[in-house]
């Protein structure tokens, strides 16, 4: 078994792999004329709307033209041809889509002004679960969401998504996958890290995914975030200094630089930040919880010719917190201590092998350490430092043509770890338990994708992804997805379904020895962690009107060996556990609307959902007695969740934005009963001074409203929210 893994992580790393770095998409259509024929030899010419980035195709002798390698985002579309009227239309391009567009050409003898008509692809037909698209004038202006640890551009966005005991959730679950330019950061550490991996500074854009995954996602399902890193064709040899200050004495800094020529684009920037308010506080007063980051990024970008193109990720992050006390904790001396970093590597090559066959070979590396330090003055002393590596690849061949958008690839990669767990019980009747592993994994996966569209208004996707994980246990998995969409001729109103399974690798954590010795004689047992095994049922309806576009979901997940954790004793070691089975049902809606008035732009999420379990708990730490028979609330479970706001274009090149988030209530202590609902309100202002200077203004939770998130519970803790912050920044722009 060994020699097979081996030869397997081989094979990932350095065979002929296939493998599609997931930002792009493909860009394709006819032009024709007034008479509905062809029109060979136009100039077709994209370019990006927020970046200097362009290209250039030729229509072939059926009118036809493609553009393989297009990264996600919003686009405008000029099509030129001597005789006829030149157009521009825009677009808004989703990751891995390949929309086939027709483009009808007025007759003209010269040249005329241009003309933007509204975007096409706003309701992205192709998808079975479309994503939500978050650009990064949406990060810059929504309040609070630069912020480098902020979640805001999630939370404000996307329906169903909260932040809760310092974790991102969406529909019931924080197994999230973290995805930077295409490329996955493996980590099946759900439960040990708070830090955040990237400073949203350096978005460009993101797309939000919950569920309806083609064949080419996995691993952590119930959320996947794929961000478009800033590459420097946002500059031009300049650089941004942002310098922020705020109430709680936090700063929220940046120096970044980018450029680019024809070949090749760079962009790097270094974070820096601190707080008095590191981590969600067990009360309503800020208590010993600083907490500081100090982080860097770059992204190059090279175009080695026609057909190559090399896209290299590099990021290295320091996230230190003080854990937050009562102040019978600070009276009794705990000054415990979370310090994480968190590093990153991906590189990828992307060859287009001809107009409708793209390859992409992507390697990547992923660090990751936590160590949770108790002060000299705890009771019970803690220490759990662990140290996780990961190396591996992805790999696929896509295919785009006619009415096939085929996908094929492989994914892997090997994890090790060396964990230390350490308890020292001082007073009277001292006691030390400790534990040294250092446990190792592999993930090998094949996947399978077709998109076909028998017709223009009908799109059936079919999938299968294969899964073998071999750790503590050795698991397989062969998991079908299925789903169409159908568009409504005339309406624009796209109905969709989706059925498919999911299979997510467990931790590696796991104790024994003299700690779990301990865990025994506090009523604590540990066993085995098994993959999470889900079955997702979706279906809804996209309607666009005018701009305006709505979308509807019902959803149902049923869970086995539901991922989740607890926490043993009073020790502060956070340990994974997963429960037998967890149901999540909800209803979800969002509503973007175009600029209005030429000024304003709204947005609304709302989520309407219940996470329940059944069943004993699996695996991992057990101490959670569930009820003999039927089912009970998850802390997770929040009924009904709103985030609304807008952003206004004012004179004088100032903008004003806001936003309003409800929450019905989280479980209280172990249910059924749940918190009282609760609503924060946010807002921004800010200006443009000539070509150089912005200044921002921003306050979080207007009112000052405080409220717990949990109380008690026997997987998290208690938890409030934040307190009012105030916060004002400075960002000055220049060439080098």
């Amino acid at each position: 078994m060994e020699r097979f893994r081996l030869h397997l992580l081989v094979g990932l790393l350095f065979s002929a792999m296939i493998a599609q770095a997931q930002i792009f998409g493909t860009v394709r259509g006819t032009v024709l004329d007034p008479q509905k024929l062809p029109i060979p030899g136009a100039t077709v010419t994209l370019k990006a709307r927020g970046s200097a980035w362009s290209v250039e195709a030729t229509t072939n002798d059926a009118g036809e033209f493609s553009v393989p390698t297009v990264p996600a985002g919003s686009y405008t579309i000029e099509i030129d041809h001597m005789g006829f009227k030149t157009m521009s239309e825009l677009l808004n391009l989703s990751i891995g889509s390949a929309p086939a567009l027709i483009f009808f050409m007025e007759l003209g003898s010269v040249k005329t002004d241009l003309e933007v008509t509204a975007a096409l692809e706003i309701t992205n037909p192709e998808a079975s679960s479309p994503p939500v698209s978050i650009s990064e004038q949406d990060i810059l202006h929504t309040p609070g969401a630069d912020r480098t640890s902020s979640m805001n551009f999630v939370t404000d966005y996307v329906p169903g998504s909260y932040m809760l005991h310092d974790h991102l959730h969406m529909r019931g679950g924080h197994e999230v996958t973290w995805l930077v330019d295409g490329v996955p950061i493996p980590n099946t550490n759900i439960s040990t890290n708070v830090g955040r991996q990237m400073d949203p500074k350096d978005m460009q854009s993101v797309e939000v995914s919950r569920g309806g995954y083609s064949a080419r996602y996995g691993d952590r399902t119930y959320g996947m975030v794929n961000i478009v890193t800033r590459s420097g064709f946002e500059f031009d040899r300049e650089g941004e200094l942002k310098v922020g200050f705020g109430s709680l004495n936090q700063t929220n800094d940046q120096l970044s630089l980018g450029g680019h020529s024809t070949k090749m684009a760079y962009y790097v920037s270094l974070t820096g930040s601190r707080t008095d308010l590191g981590l969600e506080p067990p009360t309503t007063y800020v208590l010993h919880n600083n907490g500081s980051a100090l982080g860097g990024f770059t992204s190059l970008t090279y175009n080695a010719g026609p057909n190559d193109q090399l896209r290299w990720n590099a990021s290295l992050r320091n996230d230190r917190y003080q854990i937050p006390n009562t102040y019978a904790e600070q009276a009794e001396g705990f000054r415990d201590i979370d310090s994480e970093r968190d590093s990153f590597v991906n590189f990828s090559w992307v060859h287009t092998v001809n107009a409708y066959t793209l390859l992409t070979v992507s390697p990547f590396y992923h660090y990751n350490n936590s160590q949770y330090n108790g002060g000299l003055g705890d009771p019970l002393i803690t220490t759990a430092n662990r140290v996780s590596h990961y190396g591996g690849g992805q790999v696929t061949l896509g295919v785009v043509e006619g009415q096939h958008n085929f996908n094929a690839g492989l994914y892997g990669f090997h994890q090790s770890d060396d964990s230390l767990f350490r308890l020292e019980q001082t007073g009277v009747n001292p006691l030390t338990a400790s534990e040294h592993i250092q446990p190792s994994g592999d993930v090998a996966t094949v996947f399978l994708d077709e998109q076909y569209k028998p017709w223009r208004w009908i799109t059936l996707n079919a999938g299968l992804r294969m899964t073998h994980y071999a750790g503590q246990v050795n698991e397989n998995a062969a998991n079908p997805r299925m789903g169409a969409a159908l568009e409504i001729p005339r309406l624009k109103w796209v109905a969709r379904a989706y059925y498919g399974y999911y299979y997510q690798p467990p931790p590696l954590s796991t104790i024994s020895g003299p700690l779990l010795s301990f865990a025994v004689a506090e009523g604590f047992n540990f066993l085995p962690l098994h993959g999470e095994r889900d079955h997702q049922k979706e279906v809804g309806l996209t309607i666009p009107y005018r701009g305006w576009v709505a979308d509807f979901a019902h959803f149902q997940t049923d869970a086995s060996n539901f991922a989740d954790h607890d926490v043993l004793g009073n020790s502060n070691i956070t340990l994974p556990l997963s429960i037998a089975y967890v149901r999540v049902r909800g209803w979800e809606g969002t509503l973007r609307s175009p600029q209005v008035w030429r000024r304003v732009r709204f947005h609304l999420a709302y989520s309407n959902q219940v996470v329940k379990g059944a069943g004993s708990i699996t695996g991992g730490l057990i101490n959670f007695v569930p009820p003999a028979q039927g089912f009970f609330y998850i802390d997770h479970d929040q009924r009904d969740t709103l985030s609304t706001g807008g952003e206004a274009t004012l004179p004088w090149r100032t903008w004003m934005s806001t936003n309003i988030n409800y929450g019905s209530g989280f479980l209280d202590l172990n249910g059924p009963q749940h918190l009282p609902p609760h609503t924060t309100a946010d807002f921004s202002l800010g200006k443009s001074w000539r070509e150089d200077w912005t200044f921002g203004f921003t306050v979080l939770n207007i009112a000052n409203s405080r409220y717990l998130l949990g109380r008690d519970s026997a997987f998290a803790g208690t938890h409030y929210n934040d307190p009012r912050q105030v916060m004002g920044q400075v960002t000055y722009r220049f060439h080098y």
